[in-house]
């Protein structure tokens, strides 16, 4: 049985769904403390505002970051705050001996830092069941940014799904839903059949750059390089183009925008229903606390 009034627990960085955890974290009875997300103009009952991260982080048994994927700078995703959140090595060394770091995926600086100081590190990013809870909401979020950046309905418009994981398989049932003409570009053939049985066109990712005239809407949700040059090159003016994956993303939106498509790179959706989804990623985050504790007293 964990004891919670034992721990300490930081929430640093993030968005209005960081409210939610923390505020069910503070519920277990841990101290808690947060910095770094827009706070609630009433506060969050039995949660301390830190004046820094640093301050947030001191003596810490816990520190829970954002799912949203680390920035190429090394920051943590924090869109309201003005200054970036790096953990450093520096940083880290604050909190306790033996403490843990609950966050949705590090990037090599983070786990260099971490593993400096002895510091676990406990990812939920490959989690299906967590992602798949808070898919709704980003494939809410990815809907309302594409009625915002077109002219078009989405009912009857071509558009493109680029990989068939947890959000982009919700993402192009639900666009079928809304009456698009949808396909799926995929390397995996299961997956690509699995598109084919819900009625969209199947189509390998190698073959997008021939198809890619015919889309009006390009949804990426593949964290690697695969909609480039030749993909925007052959895209009708002026079409949307959506990356909805982790850094370093799918899409060169750069060359989107100088091509006069509407780039967007749809980070942190989630935030569309931050009490629901904070709720599920608080669910993961409370397991994985549990589980290491546990994991203490049977050692």
């Amino acid at each position: 049985m964990t004891d919670w009034s034992s721990l300490r627990i930081a929430v640093v960085a993030g968005d209005e769904r960081e409210r939610e955890i923390a505020r069910r974290a503070a519920t277990t009875g841990a101290r808690v403390r947060a910095f770094g997300f827009p706070w609630p103009s009433g506060g969050i009952e039995g949660v301390t505002l830190a004046g820094s991260a640093a301050e947030a982080l001191e003596d810490a048994d816990y520190a829970l970051f954002p799912i949203p994927g680390i920035a190429a700078d090394g920051s943590l995703f924090a869109p309201e705050h003005p200054e970036p959140i790096v953990p450093t090595a520096e940083l880290l060394g604050r909190m306790a001996p033996g403490a843990a770091i609950v966050l949705g995926l590090a990037d090599d600086g983070l786990r260099a830092a971490a593993e400096s100081l002895g510091i676990a590190l406990l990812e939920y990013e490959h989690d299906r069941e967590l992602m798949l809870l808070r898919a709704p909401a980003i494939v809410e979020g990815a809907i309302r940014i594409a009625i915002e950046h077109t002219d078009v309905t989405i009912h009857a418009s071509e558009v493109v799904v680029v990989g068939y994981g947890n959000i982009g398989g919700l993402l192009a049932k639900t666009l079928r839903a809304l009456g698009a003409q949808v396909t799926v570009a995929a390397r995996n053939p299961v997956q690509r059949a699995d598109a084919y049985a819900i009625g969209a066109r199947p189509l390998p990712l190698a073959d997008l750059p021939a198809h890619a005239g015919r889309f009006s809407m390009v949804f990426s949700t593949v964290p690697a390089p695969v909609v480039g040059c030749e993909v925007l090159e052959a895209l009708p003016p002026g079409s949307l183009v959506m990356d909805l994956a982790a850094p370093p993303g799918g899409v060169d939106l750069e060359l989107a925008r100088r091509l006069g498509h509407r780039a967007v790179w749809a980070r942190g959706l989630g935030r569309r229903a931050p009490v629901t989804v904070g709720a599920s990623q608080w669910s993961g985050i409370l397991r994985r606390i549990e589980e290491r504790e546990a994991g203490k007293g049977s050692a």
